[in-house]
């Protein structure tokens, strides 16, 4: 399916491609290294950070609790009478589930806060990155970044066709360069987002 996707994404920009006559322009940005430039992506990260510190610690005191009481049903469950026993039991498998659902329903609550402290900043990154085309003339602007394990939509493409740092400026912000992810034996991440030319 994927690679049915990718077919059909090549063949859409051969098409356009051919169809442009040589006075358009094609550009493309990284959406990944224009948000790490934003100073409102600071305040973001923060929140989602104090919130997540909230989750976990939530999470670890409902860890410790249930861990208590399973340690001391242990410690007594040979001289309990079969009511307690039973009840004791009860209490601990409701305590799993609660915290089951407590970690699963904290990490879609942070999802959905980042996708809400983000919005607007993708917002301003787009309506900035229509301005800055129709101001250099780019007919047709790409997203570098496709996406966390996906396979990038541009693959080759000149330095100036990368507008990352028009945008940049053109809210305020002066561009400074990313300095690379260590590389791994899988891949290699270019400093700011750009396709790796041969």
């Amino acid at each position: 399916m994927r690679n049915k996707f990718l077919i059909a994404l090549f063949a859409f920009i051969g098409l356009a491609v051919a169809n442009t006559n040589a006075q358009q322009k094609i550009g493309y940005i990284s959406l990944d290294y224009i948000l790490a430039q934003m100073p409102e992506a600071k305040q973001v990260e923060s929140e989602l950070t104090a919130t997540k510190t909230q989750y976990d610690n939530m999470y670890q005191s409902k860890v410790k609790d249930f861990q208590t009481k399973l340690a001391d049903y242990e410690k007594n469950a040979a001289t309990m009478a079969d009511v307690i026993k039973a009840d004791k039991e009860k209490e601990l498998q409701a305590l799993q589930s609660q915290i089951e659902e407590f970690r699963q329903n904290s990490s879609t609550s942070l999802q959905k806060k980042q996708a809400q402290l983000l919005q607007p900043l993708l917002k301003k990154i787009e309506d900035n990155m229509h301005a800055t085309a129709k101001e250099n003339g780019f007919a047709f602007v790409f997203n570098y970044d496709a996406g966390q394990g996906t396979t990038p939509i541009v693959l080759h493409a000149p330095d100036d066709a990368n507008i990352s740092d028009l945008i940049l400026k053109k809210m305020g912000v002066t561009p400074k360069p990313i300095a690379p992810a260590p590389a791994t034996p899988a891949t290699t991440t270019p400093a700011a987002g750009a396709p790796k030319k041969n």
